[in-house]
This record gives C-alpha cells, structure tokens and sequence, in this order.
C-alpha cells in the first residue's frame, strides 16, 4: 500500500533542563496534547542531525535530514540563502547571506536591528541596490526580516573570503580576510560594498524614524556564508519517485528544498517569525496532501526563542506548533499518511545557539509499530521504540511505511 507522508521540522526544539522550569526542557514543560498525541500514535527516538555532538548549521542539517551527506554536497550557506530568496544563481556566482545590524561608534549593539521588519528590510534593500556602485554586476535582496541575500556575478573562483561578523555584540566588524587572489578581489569588493552601504542606510529615512522611536537602527551590513552551488547527486522527486512539496518561510530552508528538488508551496501569512501563522500553515498541508505525495513543514520560531534565550517564549512558539499538529492530526486519515516531526537541531537557551544535543522525534501513520512512550520530550523518546538513530534515517524510514522503498538485492 503506497501511503503519502508528512515530515514536520521544529527548528531548534531540542533544549536542556531549565532551572526555572523545575529542571524540565520547555518542551517538556509546555502543555502539548497534541505533541503527546502523535508520541502516543507513534514511534519515538532520538536524533543526531549529523553524528553525535556536532553542532548543525540549519543547512547541514536540512541536508542530512532529506538523505544528503552534508560533506560530500555543502558548499556554502550563501547559495541557499539566494536560491531561497528566489535568486537564479549561476555556477559562476559567489552568494552571501546578510544580517542587517546595528552599529554605535565601531561596535556591533544589535546582530539582527532589533528584528526589524520584513517591509522595512525590503526598502533599506532597495535602496542600497539602487545606489551602491560596484566595478561587477551585483543582487541585493531581503528576505524575511533582518535577514537579506547578496550574489556577485561571476566570482565563484573568489570564494575563499572570511566575513565581517563577529557573531556577538560589542565588538567591532571583522576585515574580510581571504586566502588567495581571486578571494582578495572579493574581500575588497565586499569592503566597498559594507562602506557604502552603511552611509546609505544611516541616514535612510526608516532609520531616522526608528531612531526617533528609541528602535534599534539597520544601519550595518554584516556578511557570511560565501557559498556556491552545491553537488546533488540525485534530486530528491528523482530517488524516491514521488512529488514533493514544501511549506517554508525562512529563505535558507527554501533555498535547501528548491535545490533537493521541491516544490515550494506559498502560503500566506507565514513569516518564520514569532508572529507565523501556524493554523494557515496546518491548513495548508491539509489541502497540499490532495496534490503531493511527501510535503515538508519548517517551523522556525521555536529556534529564534532559542537564539534569543527565550524560554518563556520558546514555551509559547512550541504551544503554536502543538495547535498546528493538532490541526494536521484531525484532517489527516492515519491509515493512509505517514507523518514525521523532529527538529533540525537543538537551540538550548542557555547556550543561544545551536548545539550537538540530540533531537526527538516521533513518527506515527500506517504500519508504525506504535510503542508505549505517551508525551513528546527529549527524556520520554529517548526511552522509544527508535532508540538513537542518525537523522539521515528518517526519511528512508518513512519512505518504507509509506510502500515507497525499492528493495536492495534478489
């Protein structure tokens, strides 16, 4: 029986015990019927994106988790950044990702404006590829709030250039360094690039207003993740025969699934953000499993929570991403559908960033053999059925419960 499957990433979920929170993770202190009715439905474990205490860049992750070996097809953050931002990016391209920044004085205040909003990044981009003056053809795009995407034409050969981030506050941008000719060329252009922007953006009228409003301003450009176009070996529709879709805000996760082969399924109301619209989003798979055989769902925010060290908010964020299960779960028929939710990586609020922690995960439908873990956590799935797998299983394990696996050998 061919079945169709559902693979849900809660970006960043995975967490460690709180203090505050009587020593639980905020998924485990969060009221989640829903999480715990798919635990109950399902199959649960643990997963390691990539191997066991290696921290998961979103991209790497993402990779591993469709069935690509990060090491052999990684060539950047930058290309997916683009091709998410729905850039066509070349072969000879050089793509970057960007953070629009506050800067006082030489220091680095604020890494993300105060997560200005996407309208106001949009016209901060515009303006800064309308008047900035480079010796090559540049793109300049914003993506979704602070976050925005920059491509040079025809300089893939100048990849191996450094970054201007210092990736904490208080500190002052870094000198793109570079390792050969070619990068040098790249490192001064990208200087220029930042110098003329920032006089651009510092007195760009949106600025003036956040200023008068006591926001922090974007008036700083801060610039990684050179990358180029990746190796696929084999597209994902290709290997497993099936039409997949994906629901996704965030120009990375996009820029991963477009270049894997999905489709991507727009949907309005859905930022990526705190403010995401999870029941359009629950809505939206519903209706996309009547065209698609396998659809992809990112969830981003509870990874913001994460990155900002939030775990009241993280505790919100995973009560949104329970509402929208529960959504999916009262529309889905079980019987003929596969669903699977994990995370891409854990984004502990005590460490802000991403972390070599394992993941939890569950998968539930047809032909699970349901075992007796009843809530979705990281301690209740470690004692799963699963045990502790290596996230680039999961797919395969799903594509076997939905009939979809060929057989190896006679």
């Amino acid at each position: 029986m061919k079945r169709k499957g559902i693979l849900i990433i809660a970006d960043g979920i995975g967490d460690r015990p709180i203090k505050e929170l009587e020593w639980k993770t905020p998924v485990e202190h969060a009221n989640t019927p829903n999480l715990n009715r798919l635990a109950k439905l399902g199959i649960c474990g643990m997963q390691d994106p990539i191997f066991p205490g290696q921290p998961a860049g979103s991209d790497t992750a993402h990779l591993s988790l469709l069935g690509y070996d990060p090491y052999q097809t990684y060539r950047g953050r930058g290309y997916y950044e683009a091709l998410g931002a729905g850039i066509d990016v070349k072969e000879e391209d050089l793509a970057f990702r960007v953070n629009f920044a506050t800067i006082e004085n030489g220091i680095i205040i604020d890494r993300r404006a105060g997560r200005i909003s996407t309208e106001e990044a949009h016209e901060l981009v515009k303006a800064i590829q309308e008047n900035v003056k480079l010796p090559v053809e540049f793109i300049f795009k914003g993506a979704t709030s602070h976050r925005a995407v920059l491509v040079l034409r025809g300089l893939a050969e100048g990849y191996k250039v450094g970054e201007n981030d210092p990736h904490v506050e208080g500190r002052s941008p870094h000198k793109f360094d570079y390792e050969d000719e070619a990068s040098k060329r790249t490192a001064e252009i990208l200087e220029e690039f930042v110098r003329q922007a920032h006089e651009i953006l510092d007195n760009h009228p949106i600025n003036e207003k956040r200023r008068k409003e006591g926001k922090p301003v974007a008036n700083y450009l801060l610039i990684r993740g050179a990358g180029t176009a990746p190796k696929i070996p084999k597209k994902f529709p290709e290997q497993w025969k099936v039409r997949a879709g994906a629901i996704v805000a965030v120009a990375l996760v996009r820029g991963v699934l477009r270049a894997v082969g999905f489709e991507i399924i727009e949907v309005l109301g859905i930022t990526g953000e705190y403010d995401t619209d999870e029941m359009a989003k629950a809505k939206a798979v519903v209706e996309a499993l009547k065209d698609y055989d396998f659809i992809f769902v990112h969830f981003k925010p509870t990874d913001a929570a994460g990155h900002d060290g939030n775990y009241a908010k993280k505790i919100e964020m995973i009560k949104k991403l329970d509402r929208m299960v529960g959504y999916i779960l009262d529309n889905v028929d079980l019987e003929k559908t596969i669903i699977a939710l994990t995370g891409d990586h854990s984004t502990p609020c005590e460490v802000k960033n991403h972390s070599g922690d394992p993941v939890p995960v569950v998968i539930a439908g047809g032909g699970v053999r349901i075992d007796d873990i009843q809530e979705f956590g990281e301690r209740a799935c470690a004692k799963g059925g699963l045990g502790r797998i290596n996230g680039k299983y999961i797919v395969p394990i799903m594509m076997n419960l939905m009939g979809r696996a060929e057989k190896y050998g006679a």
